[in-house]
């Protein structure tokens, strides 16, 4: 009897043994999924972080890519340079215009015609695959289209407003002070309003029918309905369309570059364009590198302060 109990025992203990040695299989899976996301960390360190380390740490080194030799340390000499460059003013007051304008543009627009594509309509299925060929089309080939198309000896805007009588005569959109940053503005909204359609049209979708119908029983119109419960259900979605909209807005320099490259008279020079004239006409990295952490750091705390809110937001 003691005998067959020690055995038990034993072989327990052995398996007891076995188990503790062994990855459970919640470990194994762990193991899997950091073995998985090894790749795009290093992916992240060698493309990502160490280039805005570098950023940055050049940012505090006068450093000019036609005497690389004369490189130093200059504190915050750069950042001064930058602050009291004579287009600073205007680069920062233009690229607020063009980041505000544009991220409300396109969220009004997107809205209006996700409304409209959520809608009963004959060929709805057109329209939808039709509305997104704008934000397929690469930037180049759109920038220079709208170019041509607003050209006051050719173009065909001008030709139908004069024809209409709208205009007296043709107008140059890219070339005038005071239009020039609306017109860039507004192709850019173009452009960019279809990516608003499909994302607010899929969370148009997700929304309960019965809730609609419900509140339709209960008397209530279309214009109420779409204010007390289409509205709210689209909010979650339409938060990050419009944080991440503003940074990619703020940051973007190719649509502007191709359509008037800063000009006229640095009338739509924003600040990613001051980098690029900065580091790629004046050869000036250190100053560019200044102004790009200065952005970097402007991003960082709308980032953090989003968070916040929304963390704040769900303990209430």
């Amino acid at each position: 009897m003691n005998i067959e109990t020690k055995q038990v025992n034993k072989e327990f203990g052995l398996k007891q043994v076995k188990v503790k040695r062994g990855l459970s299989k919640e470990k194994k899976n762990m193991f899997q999924a950091y073995l998985f996301i090894i790749p795009a960390i290093l992916f992240f360190l060698a493309l990502i972080a160490l280039p805005l380390i570098n950023v940055v740490w050049d940012s505090f080194h006068f450093k000019n890519l036609v005497s690389t030799l004369k490189t130093s340390f200059s504190g915050l000499e750069n950042y001064k340079n930058v602050i009291h460059d004579e287009n600073f003013t205007k680069a920062l007051s233009n690229t607020t215009i063009w980041t505000v304008l544009s991220v409300a543009g396109e969220f009004i627009l997107g809205l209006i015609s996700a409304v409209a594509l959520n809608q009963k309509l004959k060929g709805r299925a057109i329209f939808r695959g039709l509305i997104i060929i704008p934000w397929v089309v690469p930037i180049v080939i759109a920038g220079t289209t709208w170019i041509w198309m607003l050209t006051p000896d050719y173009g065909i805007i001008n030709f139908l407003l004069t024809k209409f009588g709208i205009l007296d005569k043709p107008y140059y959109w890219l070339g005038e002070l005071n239009s020039a940053l609306l017109t860039v503005t507004f192709v850019n909204i173009w452009r960019s309003f279809p990516y608003y359609t499909i994302c607010l049209l899929a969370a148009m979708q997700s929304i309960p029918k019965e809730l609609l119908e419900a509140a339709a029983i209960d008397g209530a119109g279309a214009m109420k309905r779409f204010f007390k419960i289409v509205l709210p259900q689209l909010k979650p979605v339409s938060v990050v369309l419009i944080f991440i909209h503003l940074i990619w807005t703020a940051i973007n320099f190719d649509f502007i570059w191709v359509m008037t490259e800063g000009g006229p008279l640095n009338a739509t020079e924003t600040l990613p364009i001051m980098i690029y004239r900065y580091a790629m006409k004046q050869f000036d990295v250190g100053s560019a590198s200044a102004l790009a952490t200065m952005m970097i750091g402007f991003m960082i705390t709308i980032f953090v302060v989003n968070y916040y809110y929304n963390v704040r937001k769900n303990r209430v």
